[in-house]
């Protein structure tokens, strides 16, 4: 098996304007997802895929990795597979996303251990118990169900599985599940992937891991203990620099 983590970055974002170049820390954000990243212990490599100019000198400058992917990829999983075009040589290519500089490397692991083991698979993702109510209200939180044998059924921004109308006092069901938005992905798939167009349901959810659910993949899910914490708004950053400085 020889893998590659592909972290897919971008200066643009909607909610916190050239978030991955952030630097309070001292350090970059998109740096200490770089080298969280490094943790994990089964890829070969780890490399940024960006269309970004100056964002790719950032990487370079700490001793990073950077490749050039075109402006016009319309997913990170779509600019990911602009890379794993060029390296025939990997067999497993793994999405970590720029903004999660507390990713666990042992998580990262596991995803691909879980898809390594199961050949039949086309993906492996992670997953995490929900037990907060206004978290599984919450549509920034991602919803996953997935079949007694770990297969993802859907993912959804709504509280799934169904519950009722939610209440104030109403916490998550028993099933519940956190995705975390980490994938390992088949080379091969991938690049199949990449060349299908979006779905109806991909684009209304905005979840690109729905097109690989449209194409008839297989999606196993690993259930983690705790996840992430992903920086999306400028909230998000001041709590990440605050446990980084104490850290």
């Amino acid at each position: 098996m020889k893998c590659i983590i592909v972290i897919p970055a971008r200066i643009d974002s909607t909610r916190l304007p050239r978030k991955l170049l952030l630097s309070d820390t001292g350090k970059p954000l998109i740096e200490h997802t770089y080298r969280a990243a490094l943790t994990a212990m089964l890829p070969t490599k780890v490399c940024v895929a960006t269309c970004d100019d100056e964002l790719a000198q950032v990487v370079r400058s700490f001793g990073g990795e950077a490749e050039e992917t075109s402006a016009g990829a319309a997913t990170g999983t779509d600019r990911i597979a602009e890379v794993a075009q060029r390296l025939k040589e990997m067999s497993l290519v793994v999405n970590v996303q720029g903004d999660e500089p507390e990713i666990d490397g042992e998580q990262i692991d596991t995803a691909i251990r879980l898809l390594d083991s199961n050949p039949a698979a086309d993906m492996a993702t992670l997953a995490t118990p929900i037990h907060d109510a206004d978290a599984w209200r919450d549509p920034a939180c991602v919803k996953v169900v997935f079949d007694d044998s770990a297969r993802a059924l859907y993912f959804s921004r709504s509280p799934i599985p169904y519950n009722g109308p939610p209440r104030d006092d109403q916490g998550p069901p028993p099933g519940a599940f956190r995705h975390i938005g980490v994938y390992v992905y088949r080379r091969d798939f991938l690049l199949k992937y990449a060349s299908a167009p979006r779905s109806h349901k991909e684009t209304t959810e905005h979840l690109e891991q729905i097109r690989a659910l449209d194409l008839g993949a297989t999606i196993l899910t690993a259930v983690v203990d705790k996840r992430s914490r992903a920086i999306n708004t400028a909230e998000d950053y001041q709590r990440f620099v605050s446990r980084a400085l104490r850290s």
